[in-house]
């Protein structure tokens, strides 16, 4: 019997802030066995990764998975880039998007999806200075108003 459960291992924060996110991806990804018990151990950051395509095949560059603790001469480098498991038309599409509307790939998150190592790509355009800074203006100002209402809904109680 399989676990289908999904725990989440990392999280690109950096790109959420960085990147407009148009489309998701599920992907498996390709790694040698002291790769997986690291992912499994949770040292893995994905700050400055993003993909490419080389040949046909799509590879991640910059995930840093970090050396597994009890492992010997079988530790890989922990920047090496790791080959992303997709169909040849994936592939395809997303490499059209990449050079015909200057979008960039971008790992969103690495996670356990019952015992396999999945990655969620995305398909991003870049956040001009004037976005971001109007993107935290509307955070704020949601949590601003988020505010007065919760206050506004206790003081009402109150006066009852």
């Amino acid at each position: 019997m399989e676990k289908t459960g999904v725990k989440i291992i990392a999280k690109n924060k950096k790109a959420y802030h960085d990147y407009f996110i148009l489309d998701t991806l599920e992907t498996g990804i390709e790694l040698f066995g002291t790769e997986v018990k690291s992912v499994r151990a949770g040292s893995v950051n994905l700050k400055d990764a993003f993909c490419s395509v080389t040949k046909g095949e799509m590879f991640a560059h910059g995930i840093h998975i970090s050396p597994y603790e009890k492992g010997n001469i079988f530790n890989k480098n922990p920047l090496r880039d790791r080959k992303l498991l997709l169909h040849r038309r994936e592939i395809d599409h997303l490499y059209g998007k990449v050079k015909q509307d200057g979008c960039a790939l971008v790992p969103l998150s690495i996670y356990l999806k019952g015992s396999l190592v999945k990655v969620e790509l995305a398909l991003c355009k870049g956040k001009k200075n004037y976005d971001k800074r109007d993107a935290a203006a509307e955070r704020d100002s949601k949590r601003d108003i988020d505010r007065a209402m919760k206050s506004r809904s206790l003081g009402g109680r109150d006066s009852d």
